[in-house]
């Protein structure tokens, strides 16, 4: 596995696999890797012939400097992890390589991020995008991969590869989970044993949602038991229900019908230490 500290070692990785006629697949991640990371690497690996994955830390993705300073950073597990898997190479960045002294630009989608989860986290989705955008003309992959988990995040990512005609396909990988049904995630590893007790109470609120909908519940009733499941846990504080149409994100009410994309999101801990965590369920009615 080539390990690529600079623009120009990973863009001569990529000529060196083009050369030899190779497909290639990116796995963006900020390292602090888990299984649900490694299932965006295994689907990676399914549908090409190399895969690069990249660890980097963004910071114009925190709104909240302290949060940054608290991400978890393991880059030596991370790379022996990459490594069994059969990645071919890794990118990873200094802030200098990725927002070099002037830099400017920013790319964002003017209306996906800056509703819903981007209203709680202003400016969040503009530095994923800006990111994004930026890995994607480095890496020159054929194909890229996310998790479903963060569902809007998945869908403003499509956005911009669509809007800015960027030739690298977009997959979303569905979430995966631990043996209690919590999302995996790199922020897990702050809960403390009793707030990673709690925390299980979004894949149940979800779970409860699902058969709702099944039951024939309106969106308000399926939004009124969620609130009802996470509300009940003293150690949760609930930040957003949003149920919205699948792709465009737009908000639905009474009984629609396609698919649908459940997003919820609260926090857990002491104010002085809070830890967000997000959840989402795709249902088709």
């Amino acid at each position: 596995m080539q390990i690529c500290r600079s623009i120009s070692d990973v863009r001569a990785a990529v000529r060196a696999m083009r050369q030899k006629g190779q497909t290639i697949g990116l796995v963006p991640t900020m390292g602090a890797l888990h299984a649900g990371h490694m299932a965006l690497v295994a689907a990676a690996k399914a549908d090409n012939d190399a895969v690069i994955a990249t660890i980097f830390v963004n910071p114009t993705q925190f709104g909240n400097p302290e949060d940054l300073l608290k991400y978890p950073r393991t880059e030596e597990a991370d790379l022996a992890l990459l490594e069994a898997a059969g990645v071919s190479a890794v990118f990873l960045p200094g802030v200098e390589d990725m927002y070099p002294d002037g830099a400017e630009t920013i790319v964002e989608t003017t209306k996906l991020a800056n509703m819903l989860h981007g209203l709680v986290r202003p400016g969040h989705y503009r530095g994923v995008c800006t990111v994004v955008t930026k890995l994607f003309n480095i890496a020159t992959a054929d194909n890229a991969y996310f998790g479903e988990k963060d569902y809007q995040q998945l869908q403003v990512i499509r956005r911009m590869a669509m809007d800015l005609n960027v030739p690298t396909a977009v997959h979303g990988v569905p979430t995966v989970r631990e043996t209690d049904g919590l999302a995996m995630s790199s922020r897990n590893v702050r809960l403390n044993a009793a707030d990673r007790a709690a925390a299980v109470v979004l894949n149940a609120a979800l779970t409860q949602a699902e058969r709702a909908a099944a039951s024939g519940a309106s969106i308000e009733q399926i939004a009124a038991e969620i609130r009802a499941i996470i509300t009940a846990e003293p150690r949760a504080r609930l930040v957003a229900i949003d149920i919205v149409q699948a792709l465009t994100l737009a908000p639905v009410s009474g009984h629609p019908g396609g698919t649908i994309g459940i997003m919820i999101s609260a926090e857990f801990g002491p104010a002085d230490n809070t830890v967000l965590l997000i959840d989402q369920r795709e249902i088709t009615l």
